[in-house]
């Protein structure tokens, strides 16, 4: 015998029996799925705001301290290069001294003191240039375009490209030419 469908109290007598869509009595609804991926991306969103907000706190911090340290960097460099400048003009004044005494002897017409004062002072300035680094440019030998300057090429008998007279002396300070020596330098020897 087949089994006729029963209805539920409620339903009209007839209706097939169909799943139930909706809660039955007494029982809660689920969320739908959509709402707690919401709250899941609500969440997430949070937390990368939070993580935002931690990292431009950081990254202000960190300007702020590198403009501090920017400043401190250029105050302790002008203050080097005051205690620098400063130890240079303590070793010149010696220097001055001798000039004033060279000149008191000139006034006083002693000749030889004269000579001997200027000697003196032309050899503490040199020795107090070369404690600071200075040297002489070396202009024995051939000439370099790096460290000599040519004015003139004289016919010598001389190797052709050396230096046979230097008009003004040049100087190094450390690596750094600071001045080339001007030289004069040989040319071939002109044909009879």
């Amino acid at each position: 015998m087949p089994q006729t469908p029963r209805h539920q109290p409620g339903e009209p007598p007839g209706s097939p029996e169909t799943p139930s869509t909706g809660p039955l009595r007494g029982q809660q609804a689920s969320p739908p799925v959509e709402n707690t991926e919401v709250e899941e991306e609500t969440s997430e969103l949070k937390a990368l705001q939070k993580e935002r907000d931690e990292l431009l706190d950081t990254l202000q911090r960190v300007q702020a301290e590198f403009d501090n340290y920017r400043k401190r960097a250029a105050r302790d460099q002008q203050s080097l290069v005051a205690r620098a400048h400063e130890r240079l003009v303590k070793e010149l004044l010696p220097v001055l001294d001798d000039l004033e005494r060279a000149l008191e002897a000139a006034e006083a017409h002693e000749e030889a003191k004269l000579e001997e004062g200027v000697a003196l002072v032309a050899r503490s300035f040199a020795e107090v240039l070369r404690k600071e680094g200075l040297e002489e440019v070396h202009t024995d030998g051939k000439f370099d375009p790096h460290v000599h300057e040519a004015l003139l090429s004289q016919p010598s008998e001389a190797e052709e490209g050396s230096v046979i007279e230097v008009l003004q002396k040049g100087y190094r300070l450390g690596d750094r030419v600071i001045r080339p020596a001007r030289v004069v330098i040989a040319s071939a020897p002109e044909a009879p």
